[in-house]
C-alpha cells in the first residue's frame, strides 16, 4: 500500500483517509469485474460497463474524445499539485505528469484506483480510493483539479463541485467536462443532465470565476458518432415496451452493463481497436455551444469558501 503525502491528507477524524489502504480482496460488485488485473495480481480488472472508457473495447470516438479533453487541460496545467477525479486506471491522469507537478488521481473504485497506483506510480502518478465528492484531502491543498466525465455520475453533483471548491487553492484552477445534454448517448450511469447554461449555474454556486465553452468533434467524429446513434436506436428499439424505464435503477443498470459488451461484439466491432482511425486529434475547444456540441469544458477559479 502506498500513501499520499500527508501534507495532503485531512485532518484526523476527517473525511475518506487518502491512501490506499483499502483491502484489495475486498468484493467487488459483479457488474463491474472481468478477470484478473495484468498489472496487479490477485485485484480484480474493472470490466466495460458504460461507467468509464476501456481500452481495446470502447469505441475510438470516445477514447480519442476523453483523451482530448485531457490533453485540453494539460495543456492548460502549470507546476503544482493536480487532482485528477475519477481517474480510473489512470492511464489518462498519468498525461498530466512533468517537471514541477505532482498528480494525484482519486476514484471510488478500489480495483481501478490500485492498479493505477501499481501501473503509474514511477510515471509520476498517486492514485488513492475515495468518493469524489467526500475527497481526504485538506482544503486548499490542490493548485489545480481535473473533473472528467465525472459529474453527470453523481445524483446530487453540487456535493462534488463543493469538494473540488473545498480543495483548491485560492488561486487555484479547476476544469470540468462532461456530455452535453442534447448531444448525449443514452446511459444509465449518467443520472444528471446538462446543458451550457445549467453548468454555469452549478459552478457559479462554488467559484466566483466561471467559463463555459465546448469539445467539440471535426466532421469525421460527427459521421462516426452519427452512425453509432443509429446502431444504439436499433439496441434500444428491442426494448418495444419501454422496460428499461420502469425497472428500477440498479436492474436497468445490471443489464446494461450486460448487454453492452455484446452489442459492442456484434454491432459495433468495427468502432474499437484504431480501425476507424480517429484520434484526438480530430477534437477542439470552441466558444461556441449548440445542440450538436459533444461535450461541455468548463474553466473555474476563485472557489468560495462555503460558511464563511
Amino acid at each position: 500500500m502506498t500513501a499520499i503525502d500527508p501534507s495532503l491528507d485531512a485532518p484526523p477524524g476527517g473525511q475518506n483517509a487518502c491512501t490506499l489502504d483499502v483491502p484489495l480482496d475486498r468484493p467487488a460488485r459483479s457488474e463491474e469485474r472481468s478477470g484478473e488485473s495484468p498489472y496487479l495480481p490477485g485485484v480484480a480488472t474493472p470490466r466495460l460497463t458504460g461507467e468509464r472508457p476501456t481500452p481495446g473495447a470502447t469505441p475510438d470516438s470516445l477514447l480519442a474524445l476523453h483523451a482530448a479533453g485531457y490533453r485540453e487541460v494539460g495543456l492548460r496545467l502549470g507546476r503544482g499539485r493536480v487532482l485528477d477525479a475519477g481517474c480510473g486506471l489512470g492511464f489518462e491522469s498519468v498525461s498530466f505528469a512533468g517537471e514541477g507537478r505532482r498528480v494525484v488521481g482519486v476514484d471510488y473504485d478500489p480495483g481501478a484506483a490500485a492498479q493505477a497506483q501499481h501501473r503509474w506510480e514511477g510515471a509520476g502518478l498517486t492514485a488513492a480510493c475515495m468518493d469524489a465528492a467526500r475527497l481526504g484531502l485538506s482544503e486548499g491543498s490542490i493548485d489545480w483539479a481535473c473533473s472528467s466525465h465525472l459529474i453527470e455520475h453523481f445524483d446530487r453533483p453540487e456535493t462534488h463541485v463543493s469538494e473540488i471548491a473545498r480543495v483548491l487553492a485560492p488561486s487555484g484552477t479547476a476544469f470540468f467536462l462532461c456530455p452535453n445534454a442534447p448531444a448525449d448517448f443514452e446511459n444509465p450511469f449518467h443520472v444528471v443532465a446538462f446543458e451550457a447554461a445549467d453548468l454555469a449555474g452549478l459552478l457559479g454556486q462554488f467559484f466566483e470565476s466561471v467559463w463555459v465553452g465546448g469539445l467539440d468533434g471535426n466532421p469525421a467524429v460527427k459521421q462516426d458518432i452519427g452512425r453509432r446513434r443509429v446502431k444504439a436506436r436499433r439496441v434500444l428499439a428491442l426494448d418495444v415496451l419501454g422496460l428499461r424505464r420502469r425497472l428500477p435503477r440498479s436492474w436497468y443498470i445490471s443489464a446494461y452493463t450486460k448487454v453492452l459488451p455484446l452489442a459492442y461484439r456484434l454491432i459495433a466491432r468495427g468502432d474499437a481497436g484504431g480501425a476507424t482511425g480517429i484520434s484526438d486529434n480530430d477534437f477542439f475547444v470552441t466558444d461556441q455551444v449548440d445542440s450538436t456540441t459533444l461535450v461541455l469544458f468548463a474553466i473555474v477559479s476563485n472557489p468560495r469558501r462555503m460558511g464563511r
